[in-house]
């Protein structure tokens, strides 16, 4: 499989790299606008191939869409990353234009491809690809419920921790959804599990209230911290999305996909439950909410709605 990353850097190198690491790939091509990153990153990348033993080839090149053909994933990237005291919301403007763009000319040589959206705001931009491309459903998928989930999962392996229960991340199954933005995502208390215990039955209210609002604001915690977006993390879950692709998993795994009645929302992209396998998002799963997180999914899809209605500005 040949998958194109857009986009070299923190988070699009993380990507390639990961991906790389995990070997499923036969090729790997990162691209930018600037000269030499991808390159250079590709080449770094690949000096590290006999030490990790993997055998995927990664190619770097400089705004060379040529060389992306091919491809039957595409993860895009591309834009400019948060900086401390941003919302992901701020970013709409310079992201739609870089977005679009990008998709335009990657479909130009992978008209089949399946495209991954990570540039933020994602909701946004997923939602943009989808009606500039015109592309099935099913092929344009944001990256946001993995990477929110993930953090969701390691504050509560935190809280358990200091309860009591030796807890590490990979102990606890947990889901946020509803939309990519510190104030609206949506952790779901109600299908947390410890060892598929009831996080409910092992702690306070108040550990997991602290939980959800740090999950929330995960993202602008690390900003704060590293003085840009976060890449690890946020790499490893777009490098799990394309994995669940590539090998026909058929993996649940919240996402940003597009909603025509299912929980009873139409025209909008925003997170919910999705099975990943080699058409992309093949099937959404619709889960039941509490009253409480039911009031909250629909704070989120207002706010989705209102940052979407800001997309045709933002492209003038």
């Amino acid at each position: 499989m040949k998958v194109t990353v857009v986009g070299s850097g923190n988070v699009g190198a993380t990507v390639a790299n990961v991906l790389a690491t995990k070997g499923f790939a036969s090729e790997v091509v990162l691209i930018d606008i600037k000269q030499g990153l991808s390159e250079g990153k590709a080449m770094d990348i690949m000096q590290t191939a006999h030490m990790l033993n993997f055998d995927t080839t990664v190619t770097g090149v400089t705004n060379d869409y040529a060389a992306t053909a091919g491809s039957q994933v595409v993860v895009v990237t591309s834009g400019i990353p948060r900086k401390p005291g941003m919302t992901r919301e701020q970013l709409i403007g310079t992201n739609a234009k870089i977005v679009k763009s990008v998709v335009d000319q990657i479909l130009e040589h992978s008209p089949e491809a399946i495209l991954i959206i990570v540039s933020n705001p994602m909701d946004a931009m997923t939602y943009l690809t989808l009606k500039d491309t015109k592309l099935p459903r099913n092929r344009i998928i944001g990256q946001g419920g993995m990477l929110d989930s993930s953090r969701f999962r390691y504050y509560l392996s935190v809280a358990l921790k200091e309860a009591g229960y030796p807890a590490t991340p990979t102990d606890v199954d947990a889901m946020v959804v509803g939309g990519h933005a510190d104030k609206t995502m949506v952790p779901l208390v109600s299908l947390a599990t410890y060892r598929g215990i009831p996080v409910t039955q092992l702690l306070s209210d108040e550990a997991i209230q602290k939980a959800v609002e740090a999950t929330k604001v995960g993202g602008a915690t690390l900003t704060g911290l590293l003085g840009t977006s976060a890449w690890y993390a946020p790499g490893a879950a777009a490098a799990a999305l394309v994995e669940a692709i590539a090998l026909d998993a058929k993996k649940l795994i919240p996402c940003c996909v597009y909603l025509d009645g299912e929980y009873g929302e139409k025209d909008l992209c925003i997170g919910v439950p999705v099975i990943l396998g080699k058409d992309g998002a093949e099937k959404i799963v619709e889960v039941k909410f509490s009253d409480a997180e039911q009031a909250k999914f629909n704070e989120s899809v207002a706010a989705a709605r209102e940052v979407n209605s800001k997309i045709a500005g933002a492209l003038e």
